[in-house]
């Protein structure tokens, strides 16, 4: 269970897929063998994706009877629960459709209430600008302050609505071991992690879907979860980033530190460093921190 990993406040959790290989690789080969049997078999044309076309997997699954979007706009399958990847394959070939799968929500609101920064305005809707997924992996910049406590030590997107589905309870266990989750990627150190520079960062994720991000990005949900453990012995770790070649890392780092440090120590910090100050950004960060 994910949300088991929120408790641990110094350190890092990532969303369960992303703590074996990387699902793109994996699922694009598993596709090209099922392709090459189709081919052979019924003949015609065939493509294969994996979030690598502008494709709407969700609905297309939907009317393919995969299972249905629910109100967490994910698919959900009553065989799978959650816990799925999608792939598509396009063919020529013509193939007897299945039944379109039909809505099995119910009254149920669960995975709208576990969001942890209100990123459902309705059902079946996502705001994506205030989605942990979408801030911590896609987003580039800095993540808006009044969001910040909301993503807690979540480093790498977010499992919660996903997690709290009742139809979970028929998922089972995957087979493929490429996918299966690697020790050090269950629960890392944040202090670990936020000493990563890029050789580091490449090595550590280099089969894994978080080197996506890159270091720079990755660095700044790190400190941005070491600023909400209210945990002083990270303090250090946070410190060590104040003068990181990003002004994105850096700008999170006097984030964090505005939240662990008694107020002296703070100004004292931004005496030493808030004036020699370059980027915009940063300079804001400081201000704020400053003025709170």
């Amino acid at each position: 269970n994910p949300l088991d990993g929120l408790a641990l406040r110094d350190r890092g959790l990532l969303s369960v897929y992303a703590r074996g290989d990387d699902y793109h690789e994996v699922l694009k080969g598993r596709l090209k063998q099922l392709g090459g049997w189709m081919a052979a078999r019924l003949g015609g044309d065939l493509k294969v994706f994996v979030d690598t076309a502008p494709l709407m997997e969700k609905p297309l699954a939907q009317q393919a009877g995969l299972g249905w979007q629910g109100k967490h706009t994910n698919l959900v399958s009553r065989d799978f629960g959650s816990w799925l990847f999608l792939g598509v394959i396009l063919t020529t070939a013509d193939l007897p459709p299945d039944p379109e799968e039909t809505d099995h929500c119910g009254q149920c609101r669960a995975c709208l209430e576990a969001c942890p920064t209100a990123a459902f305005p309705a059902p079946y809707q996502l705001d994506a600008r205030r989605c942990v997924s979408y801030l911590t992996i896609e987003h580039k910049g800095p993540v808006d302050p009044d969001l910040r406590p909301g993503l807690g030590n979540r480093i790498y997107g977010c499992d919660d609505c996903l997690a709290v589905c009742p139809w979970n309870k028929f998922a089972r266990a995957g087979r493929e071991q490429r996918l299966a989750a690697r020790d050090d990627l269950a629960a890392p150190p944040l202090a670990e992690l936020a000493a990563l520079d890029e050789t580091a960062f490449r090595a550590r994720f280099a089969r894994s879907p978080v080197k996506r991000t890159g270091r720079d990005r990755f660095l700044r949900n790190v400190l941005y979860a070491i600023g909400n453990s209210d945990n002083p012995a990270l303090v250090p770790a946070a410190k060590a980033r104040l003068d990181d070649a990003s002004p994105l890392v850096r700008g999170a780092a006097v984030w964090a530190l505005g939240r662990l440090l008694p107020r002296p120590e703070l100004l004292e910090l931004a005496r030493a460093h808030a004036g020699a100050e370059t980027d915009p950004d940063v300079r804001v960060e400081w201000e704020r921190v400053q003025s709170a």
